[in-house]
């Protein structure tokens, strides 16, 4: 859940590309492309995760 929670917010809070996400944690980039889609898909919400 934390790394889930890191891409999302690298991702919408801080504008990074999939490639500099993948690097920041460790992750291959289609393994953030696939957490990103799921994300999207399950319809989550980015507001709370900032809280």
């Amino acid at each position: 859940m934390r790394k889930i929670r890191e891409i999302l917010r690298l991702k919408y809070g801080c504008n990074c590309s999939n490639r500099e996400i993948s690097r920041s944690c460790g992750i291959g980039r289609a393994t953030v492309d696939d957490y990103l889609n799921r994300a999207k898909a399950a319809g989550f919400r980015l507001a709370p995760i900032f809280m």
